[in-house]
């Protein structure tokens, strides 16, 4: 009785019977004599003895083809027999591949003496029947054991695809099932597949695949021990690897999805392509060729796919990591988008790209040159007359800036309102709600072309409608790091819980992306550093000043102290050197950056690194990132005059010799792409979103980068651990924000009496009319009175914090609700105009001049352990957009200058601390940021009052404590047995955390 065949020839024979059609045992070779019927994945078995070694080409099947479609090639150039003119048309063939690579040659055929030989024919468009024959004429097949080497005859690849005669894709197999995995067959062709031989020369295939029966590699660039193998594997869970197969192998969709003569034909003509890249360094020019990941290629189709059946009007939300390759995800895409066709008809006029990235412009004109006329198809809108005129040339991709978006389209001629759209996001914004969406979509609405005679109703409707998402426009929005407005702007809406939620429509998580080493974990070498210090007081008397911002300024005066930016200064030099050159990271050209608070903080530490590296005599420098100019020291400096450069020549720059140091304040923070970008130094606060966008510069992969470094002066790991968490996995938005909260805002704005309903009828339409600005000024003028004089302080604090609310929440809202409210709209109008008018209650500065009053006696660091901060495996979470108003302002609390200089430098009562600077930092900062980080505290300052806040607060307090049991057993023990201690603890905490989040 035969047992199952588990070795590796036995998952050759299932492969190769799936492409063919054909029982296990019959897949060895195929007929010599013509084309066999096509069968399973449309492939024919042929026989490798048919392989011509010379010329890395299957003869027999070549000419099968060119019989079949051009026999006056066969017959013009002999190539029945071995003549010399089939040698000189076979060498012509050979170097053509060599020089343009299989993709063009396929693509655009070859030129030899008088004749134009095709050598594909691509997919037919619908009722062009000849094309239909043609594209069928073509002869996909697959070789198992190809002996492809002239000297080294015994050696032999495990399989080969050819499409008409022509190598395009290579495979070695392993097995689990015999101890062998993707690994191995990793490293044989690293090590025995020489990339010298002529069919694993650069461009000669599309792709190499190394598999087993449970996961998938793939390089498109032998290059022996330097291949650069990426994953070709679905994700599961979120990760690496793939789900299991309940009808197969978990990796069967390669030769099942991905290698039919379908799909390889698609990814031929809209995916695959070189590119050339000139190397910044050396300005060599370098040729990469490019095959589509996995998740590339499915959210590409996936996104066709939908919207070919749904047609326009609908929001795609695609959560795809940093390093994903959304560039190119991106370009292709849009390339496909504009020849999409819907029951014979064009789906889009135009497709629109929204981006702040230039290198995505290039990479877009890059990509599609290789499809089409790039001339006649892309055009970059930096001004509204180059959208009249792209329009009007008939350009079909339109690239322009977040920045510039809606003011460009709000000059789109009326001639263009009643076409159809695809809106590509590159990095979605909260920013495409409200009155952005309400300029974007008058301008690309099929109504708003005539607007006279309307009465303010009708203009009040026009412009509610407008806020709406358009139904002649497809939003696809491409991101890392969701937020709650995105998520529910253009998520997919579920039900769960009784409740809605929203999710990506597509997502390759971060969790997924490190895993796979598409990019780097740059939490992995984590490590905080300590700041200690003690100020002194410089005065005989003993003023009083404002706790709160006392703090603060104290603080920021020691941080920002020319001692304390120095010391750190040479922290980050001397780490620099000893961990990063001294180890030759990234081939001896690891770079790094240093995230600053503010500019002047940026300019100090730019001058400090500066002359650190000059007294240890190193050979390298530093550079600054920072907007506009500042003074220092007397002069008026800008970053152009300390580099000595232009500030557009700063990211071309930092990778030349000398540069290694990139001192930043908030330039280069987002959309940096360095990959030799190997440490940060931080010195700033970070978090949510801003911690990973911030941190995520230094994921980047290079062949020779195994690892990223993060030294922290600022933050702790547990925030930064809070602030990656919602992004590691697949973001779910937790409910939908409530519409009622909004009726609710204008119920309690309605009760102060600082307008009346008939003043805001009246202000809004005397604006939509365009009166003059002297006839709205008087009705707000006699609001701010009443506002004044009717409100006291707490009250004006809550007024003005409750219009603001509901402006920010009806500005979201109007874009995604089904329906419309009149009040709301006219309400939004009157207030964005009133509360400019308000003025703020005015506040005393309680702490000014305390930084004349002290003096620094000492300042240290101390670099903590190095941490691998683990994220937790599950789907992140964020909840709905806030619909609460801005609280009281907290009351100054005043002390004398000693108790706060006591308190600042101790920070807790006397008792016998083994390690007193660390418990002092813990009761300071570490406590407070995690009681405030909890969520039922949270929700209670949001909707509830201060006593209900108090008693979550010492809950959530107790719950802390508990958890610092471990690590901090004599503050516990005071906690737990010192009431004291544990009232003076708790007052204190509750104080700064309800302030923090009420102020």
């Amino acid at each position: 009785m035969p047992t199952t065949d588990t070795s590796e020839k036995g998952l050759e024979s299932l492969i190769v019977s799936v492409l063919t059609g054909r029982p296990v045992s019959d897949t060895t070779t195929g007929p010599r004599d013509g084309r066999a019927p096509y069968g399973g994945a449309g492939y024919v078995p042929v026989d490798a003895r048919d392989f011509d070694r010379d010329h890395a080409l299957d003869l027999a099947k070549l000419l099968d083809f060119l019989q079949a479609t051009q026999p006056d090639v066969v017959e013009q150039f002999e190539l029945t027999a071995d003549t010399i003119k089939r040698r000189k048309f076979l060498a012509r063939l050979r170097d053509e591949i060599t020089r343009r690579g299989i993709i063009d040659v396929l693509r655009s055929g070859i030129r030899h003496g008088p004749a134009s030989v095709t050598l594909f024919y691509g997919r037919p468009t619908p009722g062009n029947v000849q094309a239909a024959e043609r594209h069928a004429a073509n002869v996909f097949s697959v070789t198992r054991q190809l002996y492809y080497s002239k000297d080294e005859t015994q050696r032999s690849l495990d399989l080969c695809l050819f499409i008409n005669g022509l190598p395009v894709v290579t495979f070695e197999l392993k097995n689990n099932l015999t101890k062998q995995t993707v690994e191995d067959a990793v490293q044989q062709y690293k090590r025995d597949r020489d990339p010298h031989e002529l069919i694993f020369q650069f461009g000669r295939c599309l792709v190499h695949f190394a598999v087993d029966d449970q996961e998938i590699r793939m390089c498109t660039h032998l290059q022996g021990a330097a291949s650069w193998f990426l994953p070709f594997n679905k994700g599961w869970n979120d990760g690496a690897g793939n789900p299991p197969n309940p009808h197969g192998l978990k990796t069967d969709y390669l030769w099942k999805e991905i290698l039919t003569r379908e799909g390889l034909t698609d990814i031929i003509e809209n995916y695959a392509q070189i590119v050339e890249k000139t190397d910044r360094r050396t300005g060599k020019k370098k040729r990469q060729q490019i095959f589509p990941r996995y998740h590339q290629l499915d959210v590409v189709r996936k996104l066709l796919t939908d919207v070919g059946e749904r047609g326009v009007g609908h929001r795609y939300l695609i959560q795809h990591s940093t390093g994903s390759g959304k560039s190119f995800s991106i370009a292709w895409l849009a390339y496909q988008l504009i020849g999409l066709r819907r029951e014979g008809a064009r789906v889009f006029d135009s497709i629109i790209v929204v981006t702040d990235r230039i290198l995505l412009d290039e990479q877009i004109q890059r990509t599609i040159k290789q499809f089409m006329q790039v001339s006649a198809t892309v055009g970059h809108a930096e001004h509204s007359r180059d959208l009249r005129q792209f329009l009007t040339a008939g350009k079909k991709i339109i690239v322009t800036t977040v920045q510039k978006f809606p003011f460009i389209l709000d000059a789109i001629g009326d001639e263009h309102r009643g076409n159809h759209f695809a809106i590509i996001i590159d990095e979605a914004h909260s920013s495409q709600g409200g009155r952005t969406a309400a300029q974007m979509n008058i301008a690309l609405s099929e109504e708003g072309a005539e607007v006279d005679q309307e009465t303010v109703e009708d203009t009040i409707n026009r412009i509610m409608e407008a806020r709406k998402m358009l139904p002649n426009a497809s939003y696809l929005a491409f991101t890392a790091t969701p937020k709650n407005k995105t998520l529910e702007i253009f998520g997919e809406a579920y039900p769960e819980g009784g409740v809605v939620r929203h999710r990506p429509f597509h997502s390759y998580t971060m969790k997924q992306a490190i895993q796979e080493g598409f990019i780097l974990d740059v939490l992995k070498n984590y490590t905080p550093v300590r700041g200690y210090y003690r100020l002194m007081k410089a005065v005989e008397d003993d003023p009083q000043f404002d706790k709160r911002k006392a703090r603060k300024k104290l603080w920021r005066y020691v941080e920002h102290h020319d001692h304390a930016i120095r010391l750190k200064a040479e922290i980050m030099v001397d780490h620099f050197h000893e961990n990063v050159i001294d180890r030759r990271l990234i081939g001896g050209e690891a770079r790094a950056i240093v995230v600053t608070g503010s500019v002047a903080q940026a300019i100090q530490y730019y001058h400090a690194i500066s002359a650190y590296l000059q007294e240890r005599k190193s050979p390298y420098r530093a550079l600054v990132a920072f907007s506009g100019e500042r003074e220092y020291k007397g002069r008026k400096v800008t970053e152009a005059s300390l580099n000595g450069f232009p500030s557009k020549d700063i990211a071309e720059r930092f990778i030349e010799r000398p540069y290694r140091f990139l001192v930043v304040a908030e330039k280069f923070q987002t959309g940096y792409d360095e990959p030799l970008l190997h440490t940060m130094y931080v010195d700033k606060i970070l978090s949510g979103v801003r911690a990973v966008q911030t941190l995520s510069r230094l994921n980047r992969a290079h062949p020779q980068k195994h690892s990223t470094f993060v030294l922290d002066f600022f933050n702790d790991p547990d925030s930064i651990r809070d602030a990656f968490a919602p992004y590691y996995r697949t973001t779910i938005l937790s409910e939908e924000t409530d519409p009622d909260k909004l009726h609710d805002l204008k119920g309690d704005l309605d009760g102060y009496q600082v307008y009346a309903w008939g003043q805001v009828e009246d202000l809004v339409s005397l604006y939509v009319g365009g009166a003059r600005r002297d006839r709205l000024d008087p009705i707000l003028d006699n609001c701010v009175a009443r506002y004044l004089q009717d409100l006291d302080e707490d009250g004006q604090v809550a007024f003005k914090g409750k219009a603001k609310a509901f402006v920010r929440t009806y500005n979201f809202l109007a874009s995604i609700l089904p329906y419309s409210n009149a009040s709301w709209e006219k309400l939004s109008v009157f207030l964005n105009f009133l509360i400019p008018k308000l003025p703020a209650p005015r506040e005393d500065d309680l702490s000014r001049g305390i930084l004349e009053t002290i003096d620094m006696e000492s300042y240290r660091v101390e670099v903590e352990s190095t941490l691998d901060i683990s994220l937790e495996d599950r789907d992140g979470e964020i909840g709905p957009v806030p619909t609460s108003e801005v609280g009281l302002r907290p009351e100054a609390a005043v002390d004398y200058l000693s108790n706060i200089i006591q308190e600042f430098n101790d920070m807790f009562p006397d008792a016998d601390w083994k390690d007193a600077d660390k418990v002092a930092r813990e009761i300071a900062e570490e406590i407070p940021a995690k009681v405030a980080a909890d969520r039922a505290y949270q929700n209670a300052i949001r909707h509830s009052d201060r006593q209900n806040a108090r008693i979550e607060h010492d809950r959530a307090l107790d719950r802390v404590m508990i958890e610092l049991m471990a690590d901090f057993t004599e503050l516990f023990k005071q906690y737990s047995d010192n009431p004291a201690f544990k009232r003076w603890l708790s007052d204190r905490n509750f104080q700064q955390t309800y302030s923090e989040a009420n102020g």
